[in-house]
């Protein structure tokens, strides 16, 4: 193993960076050429490749985003456009590949190494929605984003005694809801893994009305619903004002968290080890603060488990 690829892919997560850079100065470490692959698997077919050294990292563990920009690629995914991607590693001398990313991200890192390039993959999305670790990589500062949000609604929300629904990113997965909205004390959660009853948050808005509360903070993850929809339901029920706010991509933005960088920096130093220890197709994880590695498609196939004793946790102090 003389030379190691980098790339990142699909949507960004803040923490990437410091990834990127556990990885390359992992790799000068170890006397290791490191390859930028820039704008994920896209520019890989298009041999968008340049040489990393220290100064290609400098200064960039705190900043969000990824330097080596990404992109979702269709053509990745046709026989064809595959084909390309292996023939430009092989041109460029690459023998082992490093991929930031979410699910389909490691997919084609399965793919890859089944293809005889050992990648390993490392879970890179802010929606946590991948079974196998704890926590992915930018999850945390995605929540710390809409607990900041929270709070700044709350302050106007009371001033005009209006309830206000926060839509917030996930896709299918109700981690971003469900952590914020325990963290931001709202008094309401929708995910999707949980059913949820319009009644029953149309009679929680009314009972804090009555008591003389001036707000009322429903969090909503995007995979349920439109938001609009919900909040027109609330206004005929209650006859409360009711705003709403989608978060959208500021929730992918902004300094990584202590936590992501940490996470990030130890994933990417042990995604060098295992490709110098001859291994590839692992994907790495969290499980109860430990770095763990495991075969991507057993990581894939192992399904998310929804936090339901945490989702009680917030009932129970939402009364």
């Amino acid at each position: 193993m003389k030379t190691i690829g980098i790339l990142t892919s699909g949507g960004d997560a803040p923490g990437m960076n410091a990834a990127i850079r556990a990885v390359v100065r992992t790799g000068i470490y170890n006397n290791i050429r490191i390859m930028g692959i820039k704008q994920g698997y896209s520019g890989l077919i298009n041999g968008d490749i340049v040489e990393m050294n220290l100064s290609s990292v400098a200064d960039i563990i705190h900043r969000g985003g990824t330097m080596l920009r990404s992109s979702r690629s269709d053509e990745f995914q046709t026989e064809e456009g595959f084909k390309k991607a292996v023939d430009v590693l092989k041109i460029f001398g690459i023998d082992g590949l490093v991929v930031l990313g979410g699910d389909g991200t490691l997919r084609g890192a399965k793919k890859l190494s089944d293809a005889g390039i050992p990648t390993i993959g490392i879970p890179c999305t802010i929606d946590n929605d991948l079974g196998y670790t704890d926590y992915t990589i930018g999850f945390f500062t995605a929540v710390e984003t809409v607990v900041d949000a929270i709070s700044k609604i709350r302050d106007t929300s009371t001033s005009h005694g209006r309830a206000n629904i926060i839509e917030v990113m996930g896709r299918h997965c109700g981690d971003i809801a469900l952590y914020a909205g325990l963290a931001g004390g709202a008094e309401s959660i929708i995910v999707p893994e949980m059913e949820f009853n319009i009644d029953e948050v149309a009679k929680k808005a009314i009972s804090g009305r009555n008591r003389g509360k001036l707000h009322h903070i429903i969090v909503l993850a995007e995979g349920v619903g439109n938001a609009y929809d919900v909040a027109k339901i609330l206004v005929e029920k209650t006859n409360i004002d009711t705003r709403v706010t989608i978060l959208g991509h500021i929730q992918r933005g902004g300094t990584p968290t202590t936590f992501d960088r940490i996470l990030a920096s130890e994933m990417g130093r042990r995604s060098v080890e295992l490709l110098l220890a001859g291994e590839g197709g692992r994907a790495l994880g969290t499980k109860c603060n430990h770095i763990i590695d495991l075969d991507i498609t057993e990581a894939l196939n192992i399904k998310k488990q929804f936090a339901k004793e945490m989702f009680e946790t917030t009932k129970l102090l939402s009364i």
